[in-house]
């Protein structure tokens, strides 16, 4: 993996609102951990700075996830320019991925990244997602899929992964993993989490050997529609977010600092 070593930018003051972001983003990365959302140091989670259009936080390259805490997240910029002062570099193959997104999706403040086995290896199948569960049925059409060109450091494949999200909020990057973005962190952490909940059940379901149930198209729909219409998805994940962090909070809450 490429990293990307600190500059020499002048930092200014921090902010409070950027002081809050960082808390619950660290806060997000202890959440992970505790989920087992982890892959070494590798993987990404990052966050727009409120209030400054094209600056974001991201974790260091070196950190895994139980060590990331709110002083330590890296402030930069859609290049990849080092815009806080850090000991640590960032991720290159992070940076790509991450920032052509956040430069395209104004809705994306928050973008999250995993390995997570359940969420490669149904990346790996050829039919991807099935609708045939509880989690995955309530997420019919909402699924974007990017085609597997390699470690994700090449500048060329920027507008093609732009081009395959489209407007969607989910995508799985075929043969490598899950990808979700929100409007808050909460909101995307609970789109990801009902996708990961979707392929681990896939992949319990077909380890049996035997036939599934099949969803039917009727049923899938309905189902999308209602997980929507039984509360707004931002509403609902800041108070399944919220939830997790108070466990974090009970557990590990040295992130805070």
């Amino acid at each position: 993996m490429t990293a990307v070593h600190p500059g020499t930018m002048a930092t200014k003051p921090m902010s409070e609102a950027e002081w809050q972001a960082r808390v619950e983003l660290a806060a997000c990365y202890r959440i992970f951990d505790h989920l087992g959302w982890v892959e070494m140091i590798f993987n990404h989670i990052t966050a727009r700075v409120p209030g400054e259009p094209g600056h974001l936080l991201i974790n260091p390259f070196g950190l895994m996830y139980h060590e990331v805490t709110a002083s330590s997240l890296v402030k930069i910029d859609l290049d990849g320019n080092v815009l806080s002062e850090s000991d640590w570099p960032i991720n290159e193959a992070g940076l790509l991925i991450h920032s052509v997104i956040h430069a395209n999706r104004p809705d994306a403040h928050c973008i999250m990244h995993t390995h997570t086995t359940a969420g490669t290896g149904v990346a790996c199948q050829r039919d991807g997602l099935d609708p045939d569960n509880f989690y995955s049925a309530q997420l019919r059409d909402m699924v974007a899929h990017h085609d597997f060109e390699g470690i994700t450091v090449d500048p060329e494949e920027k507008p093609r992964l732009v081009a395959d999200l489209g407007e969607r909020s989910l995508m799985i990057l075929r043969n490598h993993g899950l990808l979700a973005l929100g409007p808050t962190v909460p909101a995307a952490f609970a789109a990801l989490w009902t996708l990961q909940r979707g392929c681990e059940i896939q992949l319990a379901a077909q380890s049996g050997g035997r036939a599934l149930t099949p969803v039917t198209e009727e049923a899938a729909i309905r189902s999308t529609r209602e997980s929507f219409q039984l509360g707004d998805r931002t509403e609902s994940g800041q108070r399944l977010f919220d939830a997790l962090r108070r466990k974090i909070d009970r557990i590990d809450p040295g992130y805070a600092c």
